[in-house]
């Protein structure tokens, strides 16, 4: 019988239970990118939980992306040497750390919000070389991982999605096209560094001519036949979507699960889980073994702490999504100060 606290395995890591700690915005780094001490106080107050797997905050690829003003960017000067005591502190209570890269509007020079079909292949190759920049650096700070950011609407998860792709070179058309120029990447990744490669997927879209499950599965199975280590399972616009949903109720769990099925890497359930009966219930019930979580630790960072000591406990988040909508880390209903336990 399975348990959200099993020690497990994670590909080629060890995780102290299957619980994986999502992050959104880094809302306290200062205005010159710099992380601050509330930041460092919040992972370690997370790794101490007995979290098993850490996803940072989104990292945005770009300075002048439309999320760089809530978030830290791969562009400020001490990035590395602040994001090496990050994982440095992380790693003291031996839990992995996995860097979220990503971004949501292309902009070039005056050109703002390029649209995927009118990118050049010279955008492309530029992009890719940013992630790989990013990844090397990334790896060079300590992370165990990276995660691409192929889902909700980044623009990335809009180059993959024939709702958004219409191109008619080699980056447009099947499937395996749509993807080359996340494959590339991969590729790269995989040659130059050690870290671990997550991609985070939507499950589907709901458009009309975008991506279906099976279309998702098709995708899955790519990524890992190219490199791929693991994948987190979302929704287009996570969190808003997710709800206290029952096992039975809840699409996502079912497409997690159909994922699993037809591939043979890690797959993280991304969101929507509010106690710990019922991700216990979704673990036995189904072939999920890891499930995300992000604003349950926004609410509480150490609340997997009582978890653990107590039994059946639920968050204390009430799913408002204030700290969505104002783009804060911070919870607006829980303001109590947190301290290092």
């Amino acid at each position: 019988m399975k348990d959200l606290f099993d020690y497990v395995s994670f590909g080629d890591l060890q995780l102290n239970s299957r619980i994986v700690r999502t992050g959104l915005w880094e809302s306290e780094r200062e205005k010159t990118g710099n992380l601050t001490p509330e930041i460092y106080n919040r992972y370690e107050n997370i790794a101490a939980s007995g979290v098993g797997l850490i996803i940072s905050e989104l990292i945005s690829l770009y300075p002048r992306d439309v999320f760089s003003k809530y978030t830290h960017t791969m562009h400020y000067k001490q990035f590395v040497r602040e994001a090496k005591d990050l994982t440095d502190l992380v790693h003291v209570y031996d839990v992995p750390i996995f860097g979220q890269v990503g971004f949501v509007q292309f902009n070039k020079h005056a050109n703002q919000n390029v649209a995927v079909d009118d990118i050049t292949v010279d955008d492309i190759r530029k992009i890719q070389t940013d992630y790989i920049m990013a990844a090397q650096k990334l790896d060079y700070a300590g992370f165990d991982g990276i995660q691409i950011g192929l889902g909700n609407y980044y623009f990335l998860s809009r180059f993959i999605n024939p709702n958004f792709n219409s191109r008619e070179d080699r980056y447009g058309g099947s499937t395996l096209n749509r993807l080359k120029l996340v494959l590339e990447i991969i590729n790269v990744i995989k040659e130059t560094t050690d870290l671990h490669i997550n991609c985070r997927l939507n499950a589907f879209d709901g458009t009309h001519i975008g991506m279906t499950l099976d279309e998702t599965i098709e995708v899955s199975k790519i990524l890992e036949k190219y490199g791929a280590d693991s994948l987190q399972i979302t929704r287009p616009r996570s969190p808003q979507f997710f709800t206290r949903e029952n096992t039975e109720e809840n699409p996502l769990i079912k497409a997690t699960d159909k994922i699993i099925s037809n591939v043979g890497i890690p797959v993280i359930l991304g969101g929507g889980a509010t106690g710990q009966d019922q991700i216990n219930g979704i673990l036995n019930n189904t072939d999920i073994d890891f499930i995300s979580m992000q604003r349950p630790f926004v609410a509480d960072p150490s609340f997997l702490v009582d978890w653990k000591v107590m039994g059946n406990g639920v968050t204390t988040c009430k799913t408002c999504n204030n700290c969505y909508w104002k783009k804060t880390a911070t919870c607006h209903i829980h303001r109590t100060p947190t301290l290092n336990i």
